[in-house]
Protein backbone atom coordinates (compact mmCIF):
# COMPACT_ATOMS: atom_id res chain seq x y z
CA UNK A 1 0.00 0.00 0.00
CA UNK A 2 1.36 3.42 -0.98
CA UNK A 3 1.28 6.58 1.14
CA UNK A 4 -1.47 8.23 -0.91
CA UNK A 5 -3.28 8.56 -4.22
CA UNK A 6 -0.42 10.70 -5.54
CA UNK A 7 1.79 7.59 -5.47
CA UNK A 8 -0.04 4.82 -7.26
CA UNK A 9 2.93 2.48 -7.19
CA UNK A 10 3.73 -0.17 -9.77
CA UNK A 11 1.35 -2.61 -11.39
CA UNK A 12 0.53 -5.67 -9.31
CA UNK A 13 0.78 -8.20 -12.11
CA UNK A 14 -0.95 -10.92 -10.12
CA UNK A 15 -3.99 -8.64 -9.74
CA UNK A 16 -3.77 -7.73 -13.43
CA UNK A 17 -3.85 -11.43 -14.29
CA UNK A 18 -6.80 -12.04 -11.98
CA UNK A 19 -8.68 -9.19 -13.66
CA UNK A 20 -8.14 -10.88 -17.04
CA UNK A 21 -9.28 -14.20 -15.57
CA UNK A 22 -12.42 -12.66 -14.07
CA UNK A 23 -13.48 -11.07 -17.35
CA UNK A 24 -12.67 -14.27 -19.25
CA UNK A 25 -14.98 -16.19 -16.91
CA UNK A 26 -17.70 -13.58 -17.41
CA UNK A 27 -17.40 -13.80 -21.20
CA UNK A 28 -17.50 -17.59 -21.46
CA UNK A 29 -20.49 -17.72 -19.11
CA UNK A 30 -22.68 -15.24 -21.00
CA UNK A 31 -21.51 -15.16 -24.64
CA UNK A 32 -24.29 -17.53 -25.73
CA UNK A 33 -27.02 -15.35 -24.27
CA UNK A 34 -29.39 -15.40 -21.33
CA UNK A 35 -30.05 -19.15 -21.51
CA UNK A 36 -26.40 -20.03 -20.97
CA UNK A 37 -26.14 -17.38 -18.24
CA UNK A 38 -29.15 -18.89 -16.48
CA UNK A 39 -27.47 -22.29 -16.31
CA UNK A 40 -24.37 -20.79 -14.69
CA UNK A 41 -26.45 -18.71 -12.27
CA UNK A 42 -28.09 -21.88 -10.94
CA UNK A 43 -24.73 -22.56 -9.30
CA UNK A 44 -23.35 -19.07 -8.66
CA UNK A 45 -26.60 -17.87 -7.05
CA UNK A 46 -27.27 -20.91 -4.84
CA UNK A 47 -23.78 -22.02 -3.79
CA UNK A 48 -23.07 -18.84 -1.75
CA UNK A 49 -26.12 -19.56 0.42
CA UNK A 50 -24.73 -22.94 1.48
CA UNK A 51 -21.42 -21.30 2.42
CA UNK A 52 -23.15 -18.37 4.11
CA UNK A 53 -25.24 -20.58 6.39
CA UNK A 54 -22.27 -22.88 7.09
CA UNK A 55 -20.20 -19.85 8.14
CA UNK A 56 -23.09 -18.54 10.24
CA UNK A 57 -23.43 -21.82 12.15
CA UNK A 58 -19.67 -21.93 12.69
CA UNK A 59 -19.21 -18.26 13.61
CA UNK A 60 -22.00 -17.88 16.15
CA UNK A 61 -20.39 -20.63 18.24
CA UNK A 62 -17.10 -18.72 18.52
CA UNK A 63 -16.27 -16.82 21.72
CA UNK A 64 -17.16 -13.13 21.47
CA UNK A 65 -19.53 -13.69 18.53
CA UNK A 66 -22.49 -12.38 20.55
CA UNK A 67 -20.77 -9.02 21.06
CA UNK A 68 -20.15 -8.68 17.33
CA UNK A 69 -23.74 -9.56 16.43
CA UNK A 70 -24.97 -7.09 19.05
CA UNK A 71 -22.83 -4.40 17.43
CA UNK A 72 -24.33 -5.32 14.06
CA UNK A 73 -27.88 -4.84 15.35
CA UNK A 74 -27.58 -1.77 17.57
CA UNK A 75 -24.68 -0.35 19.51
CA UNK A 76 -24.45 -1.00 23.25
CA UNK A 77 -27.39 -3.42 23.28
CA UNK A 78 -27.38 -7.08 24.30
CA UNK A 79 -28.65 -9.56 21.73
CA UNK A 80 -31.53 -10.87 23.87
CA UNK A 81 -32.90 -7.35 24.25
CA UNK A 82 -33.09 -7.02 20.45
CA UNK A 83 -35.23 -10.09 20.27
CA UNK A 84 -37.69 -9.33 23.07
CA UNK A 85 -37.95 -5.57 23.59
CA UNK A 86 -39.04 -3.61 20.53
CA UNK A 87 -39.06 -0.23 22.25
CA UNK A 88 -35.35 -0.65 23.02
CA UNK A 89 -34.61 -1.27 19.36
CA UNK A 90 -36.61 1.78 18.30
CA UNK A 91 -34.86 3.98 20.84
CA UNK A 92 -31.46 2.74 19.76
CA UNK A 93 -32.31 3.28 16.10
CA UNK A 94 -33.27 6.87 16.87
CA UNK A 95 -29.97 7.31 18.70
CA UNK A 96 -28.04 5.89 15.74
CA UNK A 97 -29.95 8.20 13.38
CA UNK A 98 -28.99 11.25 15.44
CA UNK A 99 -25.35 10.26 15.89
CA UNK A 100 -24.71 8.75 12.45
CA UNK A 101 -27.27 10.08 9.92
CA UNK A 102 -25.11 8.93 7.00
CA UNK A 103 -25.80 5.33 8.05
CA UNK A 104 -29.36 5.53 6.72
CA UNK A 105 -28.26 6.93 3.37
CA UNK A 106 -25.63 4.22 3.01
CA UNK A 107 -28.17 1.56 3.99
CA UNK A 108 -30.57 2.78 1.29
CA UNK A 109 -27.76 2.84 -1.27
CA UNK A 110 -26.81 -0.71 -0.28
CA UNK A 111 -30.37 -1.90 -0.94
CA UNK A 112 -30.34 -0.21 -4.35
CA UNK A 113 -26.97 -1.79 -5.16
CA UNK A 114 -27.82 -5.29 -3.99
CA UNK A 115 -31.19 -5.45 -5.77
CA UNK A 116 -29.88 -3.70 -8.87
CA UNK A 117 -32.25 -0.72 -8.84
CA UNK A 118 -31.18 2.04 -11.28
CA UNK A 119 -28.50 -0.18 -12.81
CA UNK A 120 -30.83 -1.44 -15.52
CA UNK A 121 -30.17 -5.09 -14.69
CA UNK A 122 -33.71 -5.77 -13.46
CA UNK A 123 -35.25 -4.15 -16.53
CA UNK A 124 -32.85 -5.93 -18.85
CA UNK A 125 -33.43 -9.38 -17.35
CA UNK A 126 -37.20 -8.84 -17.04
CA UNK A 127 -37.41 -8.07 -20.75
CA UNK A 128 -36.89 -11.80 -21.41
CA UNK A 129 -39.93 -12.80 -19.33
CA UNK A 130 -43.29 -13.73 -20.78
CA UNK A 131 -45.83 -10.92 -20.77
CA UNK A 132 -48.05 -12.65 -18.21
CA UNK A 133 -45.21 -13.36 -15.80
CA UNK A 134 -46.27 -12.81 -12.17
CA UNK A 135 -44.19 -9.72 -11.40
CA UNK A 136 -45.83 -9.25 -7.99
CA UNK A 137 -44.58 -12.65 -6.86
CA UNK A 138 -41.12 -12.09 -8.32
CA UNK A 139 -40.63 -8.67 -6.75
CA UNK A 140 -41.79 -9.94 -3.37
CA UNK A 141 -39.40 -12.91 -3.47
CA UNK A 142 -36.45 -10.80 -4.66
CA UNK A 143 -37.01 -8.10 -2.02
CA UNK A 144 -37.50 -10.59 0.81
CA UNK A 145 -34.53 -12.75 -0.21
CA UNK A 146 -32.29 -9.70 -0.59
CA UNK A 147 -33.14 -8.33 2.86
CA UNK A 148 -32.82 -11.73 4.52
CA UNK A 149 -29.46 -12.33 2.85
CA UNK A 150 -28.17 -8.94 3.99
CA UNK A 151 -29.17 -9.68 7.59
CA UNK A 152 -27.58 -13.14 7.56
CA UNK A 153 -24.41 -11.77 5.93
CA UNK A 154 -24.24 -9.07 8.61
CA UNK A 155 -24.43 -11.72 11.32
CA UNK A 156 -21.69 -13.74 9.61
CA UNK A 157 -19.35 -10.76 9.32
CA UNK A 158 -19.92 -9.24 12.73
CA UNK A 159 -19.83 -12.54 14.60
CA UNK A 160 -16.33 -13.03 13.17
CA UNK A 161 -15.38 -9.47 14.11
CA UNK A 162 -16.64 -10.08 17.64
CA UNK A 163 -14.48 -13.19 17.75
CA UNK A 164 -11.42 -11.18 16.69
CA UNK A 165 -12.19 -8.52 19.29
CA UNK A 166 -12.39 -11.26 21.93
CA UNK A 167 -9.02 -12.72 20.91
CA UNK A 168 -7.22 -9.36 20.92
CA UNK A 169 -9.15 -8.08 23.95
CA UNK A 170 -10.26 -4.96 22.05
CA UNK A 171 -13.63 -3.23 21.51
CA UNK A 172 -15.52 -4.35 18.43
CA UNK A 173 -15.32 -0.80 17.01
CA UNK A 174 -11.52 -1.05 16.91
CA UNK A 175 -11.67 -4.21 14.80
CA UNK A 176 -14.54 -3.29 12.48
CA UNK A 177 -13.64 -1.47 9.28
CA UNK A 178 -15.36 -0.70 6.00
CA UNK A 179 -14.52 -1.28 2.37
CA UNK A 180 -12.24 -3.95 0.94
CA UNK A 181 -10.12 -3.97 4.08
CA UNK A 182 -12.87 -5.88 5.89
CA UNK A 183 -12.88 -8.72 3.37
CA UNK A 184 -9.22 -8.88 2.40
CA UNK A 185 -7.51 -7.89 5.65
CA UNK A 186 -9.72 -8.51 8.68
CA UNK A 187 -11.47 -11.67 7.54
CA UNK A 188 -8.32 -13.56 6.42
CA UNK A 189 -6.90 -12.88 9.88
CA UNK A 190 -10.11 -14.29 11.37
CA UNK A 191 -9.77 -17.46 9.32
CA UNK A 192 -6.15 -17.92 10.36
CA UNK A 193 -7.26 -18.33 13.99
CA UNK A 194 -10.35 -20.45 13.31
CA UNK A 195 -10.44 -24.23 13.57
CA UNK A 196 -10.08 -25.88 10.14
CA UNK A 197 -8.99 -22.59 8.55
CA UNK A 198 -7.85 -24.45 5.41
CA UNK A 199 -11.52 -25.22 4.72
CA UNK A 200 -13.25 -21.96 5.58
CA UNK A 201 -10.91 -19.53 3.80
CA UNK A 202 -11.20 -21.09 0.29
CA UNK A 203 -14.96 -21.54 0.63
CA UNK A 204 -15.39 -17.91 1.69
CA UNK A 205 -13.46 -16.51 -1.27
CA UNK A 206 -15.19 -18.88 -3.71
CA UNK A 207 -18.45 -17.47 -2.34
CA UNK A 208 -17.21 -13.92 -3.00
CA UNK A 209 -16.21 -14.91 -6.54
CA UNK A 210 -19.70 -16.28 -7.22
CA UNK A 211 -21.35 -13.14 -5.87
CA UNK A 212 -19.09 -10.91 -7.95
CA UNK A 213 -19.74 -12.95 -11.09
CA UNK A 214 -23.51 -12.74 -10.59
CA UNK A 215 -23.32 -8.95 -10.37
CA UNK A 216 -21.04 -8.75 -13.39
CA UNK A 217 -23.27 -11.01 -15.48
CA UNK A 218 -26.16 -8.60 -14.95
CA UNK A 219 -24.06 -5.49 -15.68
CA UNK A 220 -22.69 -6.87 -18.94
CA UNK A 221 -26.14 -8.07 -19.98
CA UNK A 222 -27.45 -4.51 -19.52
CA UNK A 223 -24.80 -3.14 -21.88
CA UNK A 224 -25.34 -5.90 -24.45
CA UNK A 225 -29.13 -5.51 -24.33
CA UNK A 226 -28.81 -1.74 -24.80
CA UNK A 227 -26.55 -2.20 -27.83
CA UNK A 228 -28.72 -4.89 -29.41
CA UNK A 229 -32.03 -3.08 -28.82
CA UNK A 230 -30.78 0.35 -29.87
CA UNK A 231 -28.28 -0.40 -32.64
CA UNK A 232 -28.73 -4.13 -33.30
CA UNK A 233 -28.86 -4.14 -37.10
CA UNK A 234 -26.04 -1.64 -37.56
CA UNK A 235 -23.79 -3.34 -35.02
CA UNK A 236 -24.40 -6.81 -36.45
CA UNK A 237 -23.44 -5.53 -39.90
CA UNK A 238 -20.02 -4.69 -38.48
CA UNK A 239 -19.40 -7.50 -35.97
CA UNK A 240 -21.60 -10.15 -37.68
CA UNK A 241 -22.27 -12.16 -34.47
CA UNK A 242 -23.59 -11.34 -31.01
CA UNK A 243 -20.72 -13.29 -29.39
CA UNK A 244 -18.25 -10.74 -30.78
CA UNK A 245 -20.34 -7.88 -29.39
CA UNK A 246 -20.25 -9.52 -25.94
CA UNK A 247 -16.47 -9.90 -26.33
CA UNK A 248 -16.11 -6.20 -27.13
CA UNK A 249 -18.22 -5.22 -24.09
CA UNK A 250 -16.13 -7.47 -21.83
CA UNK A 251 -12.91 -6.06 -23.31
CA UNK A 252 -14.05 -2.49 -22.62
CA UNK A 253 -15.02 -3.53 -19.09
CA UNK A 254 -11.57 -5.03 -18.59
CA UNK A 255 -9.84 -1.83 -19.76
CA UNK A 256 -12.04 0.30 -17.52
CA UNK A 257 -11.22 -1.97 -14.60
CA UNK A 258 -7.46 -1.43 -14.83
CA UNK A 259 -7.38 2.10 -13.28
CA UNK A 260 -9.75 1.15 -10.43
CA UNK A 261 -6.97 1.19 -7.87
CA UNK A 262 -8.68 3.70 -5.57
CA UNK A 263 -12.05 3.94 -3.79
CA UNK A 264 -13.14 7.05 -5.67
CA UNK A 265 -15.44 5.12 -8.01
CA UNK A 266 -17.18 3.38 -5.13
CA UNK A 267 -17.55 6.56 -3.06
CA UNK A 268 -18.84 8.89 -5.77
CA UNK A 269 -21.08 6.54 -7.77
CA UNK A 270 -22.61 4.31 -5.10
CA UNK A 271 -24.91 6.94 -3.58
CA UNK A 272 -25.41 10.34 -5.27
CA UNK A 273 -25.40 9.31 -8.93
CA UNK A 274 -27.37 6.15 -8.14
CA UNK A 275 -30.11 8.08 -6.34
CA UNK A 276 -30.13 10.72 -9.08
CA UNK A 277 -30.76 8.05 -11.72
CA UNK A 278 -33.38 6.35 -9.53
CA UNK A 279 -35.28 9.60 -9.00
CA UNK A 280 -35.55 10.38 -12.70
CA UNK A 281 -36.41 6.77 -13.46
CA UNK A 282 -39.31 6.98 -10.99
CA UNK A 283 -40.40 10.33 -12.48
CA UNK A 284 -40.34 8.86 -15.98
CA UNK A 285 -42.68 6.06 -14.91
CA UNK A 286 -45.04 7.95 -12.60
CA UNK A 287 -45.14 11.41 -14.19
CA UNK A 288 -44.53 10.88 -17.91
CA UNK A 289 -45.74 7.32 -18.53
CA UNK A 290 -48.34 7.74 -15.81
CA UNK A 291 -49.66 5.61 -12.98
CA UNK A 292 -52.95 5.05 -14.83
CA UNK A 293 -51.19 3.58 -17.86
CA UNK A 294 -48.96 1.50 -15.60
CA UNK A 295 -52.03 0.19 -13.74
CA UNK A 296 -53.74 -0.78 -17.01
CA UNK A 297 -50.61 -2.59 -18.16
CA UNK A 298 -50.23 -4.45 -14.86
CA UNK A 299 -53.91 -5.39 -14.99
CA UNK A 300 -53.39 -6.89 -18.45
CA UNK A 301 -50.37 -8.81 -17.18
CA UNK A 302 -51.79 -10.16 -13.92
CA UNK A 303 -55.52 -10.13 -14.63
CA UNK A 304 -56.32 -7.77 -11.76
CA UNK A 305 -55.89 -4.08 -11.12
CA UNK A 306 -53.16 -2.92 -8.68
CA UNK A 307 -54.68 -1.96 -5.34
CA UNK A 308 -54.62 1.51 -3.80
CA UNK A 309 -51.43 0.81 -1.82
CA UNK A 310 -49.32 0.26 -4.94
CA UNK A 311 -50.80 3.23 -6.76
CA UNK A 312 -50.07 5.54 -3.82
CA UNK A 313 -46.52 4.17 -3.59
CA UNK A 314 -45.91 4.72 -7.30
CA UNK A 315 -47.45 8.19 -7.37
CA UNK A 316 -46.22 9.71 -4.12
CA UNK A 317 -44.21 7.55 -1.74
CA UNK A 318 -41.48 6.28 -4.08
CA UNK A 319 -40.60 9.68 -5.62
CA UNK A 320 -40.61 11.36 -2.20
CA UNK A 321 -38.43 8.70 -0.57
CA UNK A 322 -35.88 8.62 -3.38
CA UNK A 323 -35.76 12.43 -3.50
CA UNK A 324 -35.30 12.52 0.28
CA UNK A 325 -32.41 10.07 0.10
CA UNK A 326 -30.85 12.04 -2.77
CA UNK A 327 -31.05 15.33 -0.85
CA UNK A 328 -29.71 13.67 2.32
CA UNK A 329 -26.78 12.18 0.45
CA UNK A 330 -25.83 15.63 -0.88
CA UNK A 331 -26.38 17.48 2.42
CA UNK A 332 -24.50 14.85 4.44
CA UNK A 333 -21.67 14.57 1.91
CA UNK A 334 -18.31 13.64 3.38
CA UNK A 335 -15.02 13.55 1.44
CA UNK A 336 -13.75 10.17 0.33
CA UNK A 337 -11.31 8.48 2.67
CA UNK A 338 -9.39 5.25 2.99
CA UNK A 339 -9.53 3.57 6.37
CA UNK A 340 -9.87 5.83 9.39
CA UNK A 341 -6.92 8.14 8.78
CA UNK A 342 -6.32 8.91 5.09
CA UNK A 343 -8.53 11.54 3.38
CA UNK A 344 -8.22 12.09 -0.36
CA UNK A 345 -6.89 15.51 -1.50
CA UNK A 346 -9.08 18.15 -3.15
CA UNK A 347 -8.05 17.30 -6.71
CA UNK A 348 -9.05 13.67 -6.11
CA UNK A 349 -12.48 14.84 -4.92
CA UNK A 350 -12.87 16.82 -8.16
CA UNK A 351 -12.01 13.68 -10.12
CA UNK A 352 -14.53 11.75 -8.03
CA UNK A 353 -17.33 14.19 -8.78
CA UNK A 354 -16.40 14.06 -12.46
CA UNK A 355 -16.74 10.27 -12.32
CA UNK A 356 -20.15 10.72 -10.71
CA UNK A 357 -21.26 13.16 -13.41
CA UNK A 358 -20.27 10.74 -16.19
CA UNK A 359 -23.35 8.62 -15.44
CA UNK A 360 -25.64 11.53 -14.51
CA UNK A 361 -24.94 13.76 -17.52
CA UNK A 362 -26.68 11.44 -19.99
CA UNK A 363 -30.12 12.33 -18.64
CA UNK A 364 -29.94 16.08 -19.45
CA UNK A 365 -28.03 15.32 -22.66
CA UNK A 366 -30.77 12.90 -23.71
CA UNK A 367 -33.43 15.51 -22.94
CA UNK A 368 -31.60 18.16 -24.99
CA UNK A 369 -31.15 15.71 -27.89
CA UNK A 370 -34.86 14.85 -27.85
CA UNK A 371 -35.84 18.52 -27.89
CA UNK A 372 -33.34 19.26 -30.67
CA UNK A 373 -34.49 16.46 -32.99
CA UNK A 374 -38.24 16.94 -32.43
CA UNK A 375 -40.05 19.19 -34.90
CA UNK A 376 -42.25 22.18 -33.99
CA UNK A 377 -42.04 25.11 -31.62
CA UNK A 378 -40.29 24.82 -28.29
CA UNK A 379 -43.58 24.23 -26.47
CA UNK A 380 -44.64 21.61 -29.03
CA UNK A 381 -41.27 19.90 -28.78
CA UNK A 382 -41.52 19.81 -25.00
CA UNK A 383 -45.04 18.38 -25.14
CA UNK A 384 -44.06 15.70 -27.68
CA UNK A 385 -40.95 14.80 -25.67
CA UNK A 386 -43.05 14.22 -22.56
CA UNK A 387 -45.68 12.12 -24.36
CA UNK A 388 -45.22 8.32 -24.16
CA UNK A 389 -44.92 6.66 -27.56
CA UNK A 390 -45.69 3.09 -26.44
CA UNK A 391 -49.15 1.64 -27.11
CA UNK A 392 -50.82 -1.22 -25.28
CA UNK A 393 -51.23 -3.39 -28.40
CA UNK A 394 -47.47 -3.53 -28.97
CA UNK A 395 -46.65 -4.84 -25.50
CA UNK A 396 -49.78 -6.74 -24.46
CA UNK A 397 -51.26 -10.04 -25.58
CA UNK A 398 -54.77 -9.41 -26.96
CA UNK A 399 -55.75 -6.43 -24.79
CA UNK A 400 -59.46 -5.70 -24.42
CA UNK A 401 -60.98 -2.66 -26.10
CA UNK A 402 -61.76 -1.25 -22.65
CA UNK A 403 -58.10 -1.57 -21.61
CA UNK A 404 -56.95 0.12 -24.81
CA UNK A 405 -59.38 3.00 -24.21
CA UNK A 406 -58.21 3.44 -20.61
CA UNK A 407 -54.55 3.26 -21.66
CA UNK A 408 -55.03 5.84 -24.42
CA UNK A 409 -57.07 8.17 -22.21
CA UNK A 410 -54.41 8.14 -19.49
Amino acid sequence: MTTGIEHSGGIRWELFGLLILAWAIVYFCIFKGVKSTGKVVYFTATFPYFILFALLINNVQLPGAKDGVGQCCCSDLQLYRHLFWFYDIYGQLQQVQQQHPQVWVNAAAQIFNSIGISFGSMISMASYNKFNNNILRDTFIVSLANSATSIVAGFVIFSAIGYMAHIHNLPVDDIATDGPGLVFVVYPEVFSTMPVSQLWAPLFFIMLLCLGLDSQFAMVEVAVTFIMDGFGKKVLQVFKRKEIIVLMVCSVGFLLGIPHITRLMDHYTAVVSLMFLAFFEVLAITLIFGVKRLSVMVENMLGKKPNLFFRVCWQFLSPMLVLGILISSIVQYTPARYGKSYTYPLWAEVVGWFISLVSIIWIPLGAVHELWTTEGSLLQRLKKSLTPTVDLESVSEKPSSESIALFTAA
